[in-house]
């Protein structure tokens, strides 16, 4: 009788790294494919913080009112608008997700939470041109926990009555044409510049400040 003949230890060694080397390449697939969703995934995290943050940016500076949030006891002078390079002030209707609605003043600005930084929105109650003090004061809502650094400029007419350069500083007795808002984070870097233009805005200069 024949006997059956079975593989060589050479045969086995071939089919053995044939194997392996299948292992290995789907492996390298499957992370190259995970890498790439990761990826996708963080992208995707990124676009839509930044895009619900300039959004909610945007529908708030855009909606700023010709209505004075305080008044100079000494010389009278009212404050309509004031913008500095890291915090702008103005006056805008509280949607009512947000609170009671009504006149509020929207005060933005960078808040030194600990050794970071933080972008935050505070809202105050306005009447009769003052904002009211409450017994028990909302706390700043958070806007972006990891920030870097935030910039803000200004723009209206020039002395010509043609669209002026970009400001440091505006206020506070009228309202700019445009608001431009750059934001830089630890997470996302810079983010595209954002540019706002207020419907009420006269973009009389006032006392603005040239930008260097």
């Amino acid at each position: 009788m024949k006997h059956a003949r079975g593989f060589t230890l050479i045969e086995v060694l071939l089919a053995t790294v044939l194997l392996a080397a299948g292992l290995a390449l789907a492996l390298t697939t499957l992370r190259a494919a995970t890498a790439t969703v990761d990826r996708g995934e963080a992208l995707a995290q990124r676009s839509e913080r930044i895009r619900a943050v300039e959004g909610f940016l945007r529908r708030r500076i855009a909606s700023a009112q010709q209505i004075a949030f305080q008044t100079d006891a000494n010389t009278g002078e009212i404050s309509q608008f004031v913008g500095e390079p890291q915090r702008l002030r103005f006056v805008a209707d509280l949607p009512n997700y947000l609170g009671q609605g009504g006149p509020h003043l929207h005060d933005i600005a960078v808040d030194e939470a600990g050794r970071s930084q933080r972008l935050t929105v505070a809202f105050g109650m306005v009447m009769t041109g003052r904002t009211i003090e409450l017994d028990t004061p909302r706390p700043p809502e958070p806007l972006v926990d990891d920030l870097v650094e935030l910039r803000l400029r200004y723009r209206g007419f020039d002395d010509t009555g043609a669209l002026g350069g970009w400001q440091e500083r505006w206020g506070p007795a009228s309202l700019p044409l445009q608001v431009e808002v750059v934001i830089e984070t630890e997470r996302d870097g810079v983010w595209p510049t954002l540019v706002v233009t207020l419907p009420q805005g006269t973009g009389q200069a006032g006392n603005a400040v040239p930008a260097p």
